[in-house]
């Protein structure tokens, strides 16, 4: 599972403003497999202290099902980062996720925050990936801790700091983007493509969904409740996808000791095994949401 104890799904994930109580409660009732009660970006500055309320709140309610819930908190040197780190982790949400994470340094004092703050052993930091500084360290970092459990790519600022500009294909980001994979695999942790900005141009969104999926992230971060479906469906295995990995191990098991398999005319080979049962089990997983 990619080096996963299990699988977790994080298809979609979806940032919610956490000064916004009727985006809250509305994110209870989503199809959604995770969710960001943002502190940052998304909430203005005289409304931070009662965003933080309303995030721990949020988590500590207990109502919203099996999806996972996370809070990000304002970044590393802002003036209301120590007390979000603070407030995130006594709440114990299953995730604190922090932007612009720039070094390993920054993850290990991170997680001693966390730590000191008495977080619960099951929140866990995501760390957002936003910076050329960061795509350079991106090995480190992902290595960096135990507790670190997702990369998540902030590829607007991302484009931002390249003076790059949001184009079909994601050119410019491409680099950035299999890097960040490369160092996520390697340590054996979740990584989740960044956000798709224009909510109405549902074919370019899917595009990108699709290049995030084929490229081997784990799901997308989102802006809008009308992403949810189209990505929840684009980065779960088809059905095509999970016919053919049970065909795989049906081939597999019948011609085991025969020395040469094949399904559909193609050679069968272990890592074409292990592939089939990673399908099988994301889409166990999903089967049961």
């Amino acid at each position: 599972m990619g080096g996963q104890a299990a699988y977790t799904p994080r298809r979609s994930v979806l940032y919610m403003p956490g000064s916004n109580e009727r985006a809250l409660e509305k994110a209870k009732t989503l199809p959604v497999d995770g969710l960001i009660l943002d502190l940052e970006d998304a909430v203005a500055p005289d409304h931070k202290e009662a965003a933080r309320e309303n995030a721990c709140a949020a988590v500590a309610s207990g109502a919203y099902g099996n999806r996972e819930v996370t809070i990000r908190v304002n970044g590393i040197g802002t003036r209301w980062h120590e007390a979000d780190l603070a407030a995130a982790a006594a709440a114990g949400p299953a995730g604190v996720v922090v932007p612009k994470v720039g070094s390993a340094d920054e993850v290990r004092s991170l997680v001693a925050g966390l730590e000191a703050a008495g977080a619960p052993e099951h929140t866990k930091l995501w760390a957002m990936i936003e910076t050329p500084r960061a795509v350079f360290d991106v090995r480190e970092i992902a290595a960096a801790s135990p507790r670190l459990a997702v990369l998540v790519l902030g590829t607007n600022d991302l484009v931002k700091e390249l003076h790059a500009d949001h184009v079909p294909g994601r050119g410019p980001l491409v680099t950035a983007l299999q890097l960040s994979l490369l160092a996520a695999r390697e340590a054996g942790i979740a990584i989740l493509d960044g956000v798709h900005n224009d909510v109405k141009n549902a074919e370019g969104f899917e595009a990108e969904c699709v290049q995030g999926r084929d490229f081997g992230f784990d799901g997308k971060t989102l802006i809008h409740p009308a992403q949810v479906e189209p990505c929840n469906a684009i980065f779960a295995p088809s059905e095509d996808a999970v016919a053919d990995a049970r065909g795989i191990l049906e081939a597999w098991e019948a011609g085991a000791g025969s020395g040469v398999v094949t399904h559909n005319g193609r050679m069968i080979e272990n890592l074409h095994v292990d592939m089939a049962r990673r399908v099988l089990a994301i889409h166990d997983v999903i089967s049961k949401r």
